[in-house]
Order: structure tokens, then sequence, then C-alpha cells
């Protein structure tokens, strides 16, 4: 870990408990590739349908892939989409003894219609609501608020996502800050688009984005005084211990009681969609704050989490190890475990990311390969390499080889900025690494004859792509050239 980084360890397997909107986000993707001839629209030729948690419940998902114990409280509807929900909180193993069914409300449900325009990056077209914005009925609102109140022992943390869909009543959110606070849990809300914050009133750390501060203190943002003002009046107002602005691109301002306010600043990034990145900003500051950590130290990993996020198509998990990677920065991290990638590519794919896999011994690296990985990473989104342990090559290639040693051949690799994973593998061919990959596209270099493993692609719907190789680049002609004595 770098110097002055937090340490991912201290943050413990907390208990924690979301309050909010539970919604479940429904996705039909397809290829929208042309216009319909009834009406100037796109028409998506539906492929796939995928179904996700939302609102308070995506922010439980999330700190459940933070390896956190979470406990859920909410309404959904006596519905489909409620019981959707339901299992979808049951298959990773989410409490959820205090979400309650309100037989006269509908489950909220945000249906979105992804095109992947030329068949590359899926982009939404069309977003479907179905949902009630009143508030809870008093007798579910009463029942709601006893059922938190009475179970607040035993949590680390509660986080408040209101996403104004009528579940974070005034009165509710009262009790809930005062009983919790009284008990020495900390409070963590995300709050809606709404200009009256009052019934955040008490609340640990609030984190609006830079919109959300605007619209609750009548002042522009445009930099960080801005942020500083915005937070101090929200901090004093609403007797806050801190105040965690979002600034998108750069960082979060962190204003916290008898403290300088300051930037915490983040690296810039390729935006892929910003759904669910105030989700995890909720939950990383909630585990952070929850294991003690400082409101620095804190608002580092929030950055680091939310810059994950919106890498990712929709609100996807976050695994501490991907943030350990990030904080550390270091290419050795880029070196993976078959068991490892596999699970990284099955996030890659739910994602909309285009995977792109080669492999070969990489014995000398040479111009030859640093050309063809620098071809084969504009195939798609994400570049694996697999390279051959020492014994297989010695297999392949004989007693002499390889010349370089698997670990530093993986490092040297890992260092070029156009791959992004290396994995070894000890069998003579590429067949089982690509059974657990499964990549789209399968690349070889010009001077390959023959592409091992492309019946596995092609199983599968995998394409197989063979680059113009460098003329004369080639370890066995080097190592030759080596070889040779030198004229005199």
């Amino acid at each position: 870990m770098k110097p002055g980084f937090p340490d991912l360890e201290a943050l413990g397997p907390a208990r924690i408990l979301v309050v909010g909107d539970v919604i479940l986000d429904r996705y039909t993707w397809g290829d929208a590739g042309r216009v319909s001839p009834e009406a100037p629209v796109l028409v998506l030729r539906a492929e796939n349908e995928e179904v996700r948690l939302g609102g308070a419940a995506s922010v439980a998902c999330l700190l459940r892939h933070l390896e956190s114990q979470v406990t859920l409280a909410g309404v959904v509807g006596d519905d489909p989409s409620g019981r959707t929900v339901r299992r979808l909180l049951e298959e990773i193993d989410l409490d959820t003894d205090l979400l309650l069914n309100d037989t006269d409300r509908c489950t909220t449900t945000k249906e979105r219609f992804v095109g992947r325009a030329a068949g590359r990056h899926p982009h939404q077209i069309l977003r479907v609501d179905r949902e009630s914005r009143e508030p809870l009925e008093e007798h579910i609102e009463e029942k709601l608020t006893a059922a938190v109140t009475e179970q607040l022992d035993g949590y680390r943390a509660v986080l408040v996502s209101d996403y104004a869909k009528g579940v974070c009543t005034p009165r509710l959110l009262t009790r809930v800050i005062k009983e919790a606070r009284e008990r020495g849990i900390p409070v963590l809300v995300d709050p809606a688009r709404i200009t009256d914050y009052y019934r955040y009133r008490g609340a640990s750390i609030l984190t609006p984005n830079r919109a959300e501060a605007e619209g609750a203190t009548g002042l522009s943002i445009a930099g960080p005084s801005e942020a500083f003002a915005a937070g101090e009046e929200l901090l004093g107002r609403l007797n806050l211990d801190a105040v965690f602005l979002t600034l998108d691109k750069d960082g979060i301002a962190v204003i916290a009681k008898d403290q300088e306010p300051e930037i915490v600043p983040t690296r810039r990034r390729e935006v892929y969609d910003i759904t669910g990145a105030g989700d995890m900003v909720l939950a990383m500051t909630g585990l952070s704050y929850a294991a003690g950590l400082s409101f620095a130290e804190t608002a580092v990993l929030a950055n680091v989490a939310a810059g994950l996020e919106i890498e990712r198509f929709g609100v996807a998990p976050v695994t501490r190890q991907q943030i350990r990677t990030e904080l550390n920065g270091d290419a050795k991290h880029k070196q993976v475990t078959l068991e490892e990638m596999a699970g990284l590519a099955e996030s890659y794919r739910a994602n909309g990311r285009c995977i792109v896999f080669t492999n070969g011994c990489f014995d000398l690296l040479h111009m030859g390969h640093v050309t063809y990985l620098e071809q084969a990473a504009e195939l798609g989104d994400v570049l694996i390499v697999a390279i051959n342990s020492d014994a297989s090559v010695t297999r392949l290639k004989g007693p002499e080889r390889p010349i370089i040693r698997d670990r530093d051949r993986a490092a040297m690799l890992a260092a070029l900025s156009c791959v992004h994973h290396v994995l070894v593998f000890d069998e003579d061919t590429p067949h089982h690494v690509l059974e657990q990959v499964r990549p789209d596209v399968l690349v070889k270099g010009g001077t390959t004859k023959t592409v091992v493993g492309k019946e596995v692609v092609a199983r599968y719907g995998g394409s197989v792509r063979i680059l113009d190789g460098v003329p004369d680049a080639s370890t066995t002609s080097i190592v030759s050239r080596i070889r040779e004595p030198s004229c005199t």
C-alpha cells in the first residue's frame, strides 16, 4: 500500500443497516442499428434481458460485495417486481427482515432499453418508470419506523438512500436519526434531489452531489470555494458532523466540524456510465466511517470506489480487491490467477465490455510483441494476455527455453499500458483458460499458421483475428543473432 493510503484491512466485516427507497432496475439489451420505417425512432432488436437491484437495494448490494453484513429496510409492493427484488436479495444472502410489503403500492421499477451502436458500447435509448412518489400510508410508515428503531442495536452504521419515492418521510427519518445517534451509531445520508433538507437534520454525514447541493442551498458551485461555502451552510443548518460534497471529476469536498475544509482529488477516468456513482459513494463512505477511518481516508476510498463504478455500465459491484489494486496502482496487480480472471471476465461481460484475449510464450519481449499487443487492445475494451509457464515453454520449445522466467515475463507484459490483465497457465494449450474466461475475440500474431483454441471460441460465438506481424521480429531470430559469432 502506498504511504498515507487507507488500509482496507481495517474495514472488517461491518454490520450495516440500509434504509430507503427500494428500486428494481430492468434492462433490455439489443442492437439498435436501424431506424423504424414507421416513425423517426430507433428499432431495438432485443437480445437479452437483465434485472438488477436499484436505490437502497443497490447500496445494500454494493455493501454486500464489499464484504459487509447488511440488513435492508424499506417497502416493496406485493407484485412480480417486489418478488424479484426479494429473490435477488436472497441470492446474495442479504437480510430482508425489515423489508415490508405494501399491498396498496407498486414496487418502484425503472426499465431501461439499451442499444449497442455498431456492435460496441451500449447506450441507454429509453427509460420507463413505474412508481409511486406518494409518502407511505401512516400505518406502513409507523410499522417500518418501529421495526427499524427497535433493531438498531448491533449495527455499526445506518445508511439512508433517499430517492424521493415516499419511503424516507420526515417523521421516519427524524425518529431513526434520533434513535441511532442516542446509541452512538452514525447515520449517513445520500439525499434526494429536493430543496428541503430538514428531514436529514442531525445525521452524521451527508453525501450530496454538486446539483443536489446547489438545489438545497441556492448556491452555484463552480469550484472549491463555492463547494466549501455550500458545505458550511448545510453543516450549520442541519447540525451535521460532515458533508461529503461530490464534485464529479474534481473529487470530493470534505467539510467537517472543527476542521479545515479540503478537496480530496480523484484521477480522471473514461466515464462509461454515471449510474450508481452516488450509491457507491454512500456505501464506501458508510463502510469506511463505521470502521473508524478519518474523513480524509474515507473520502479517498469513496473516490476510488466511485471511479471504478463509473467505468462500468449501470450499477455493478466493486470488490475490495479491485479497490486495493487501484490504490496500489502497481503493474504487479494486473497479474491475476485464472480463478480471479474468470470472475473479472464475468463482470466485464455483465457491463457490455468487449474482452480480447491472446496467449503465447512471450519469451524475450520485443517490438513485434509490443506492436501486436497494441493492435490487439484496439479490438475491444479489455486485453488479457495468458503466458505459458516455464515448464510449459520447456515442453514446447526445448530444454534451453525459456530464457526469461514466467514471473519476469508476466511483470514486463503487465507494465505495458495496453495490457489489462496477465495470467500464467501451465497447460500446453490455452483451451482450459479460454473455457473459463470466454473472451469475445481471440487474437494471434501473423507468424502463427494455426490458431490453437479457435474451436473453443467458435463454440460460444466468439471471433478469431490474426494480426500482421512485424518483419524480422521474433524471439527465435533474436536468439539466433545473439548466438551467431560477430564479424571481425
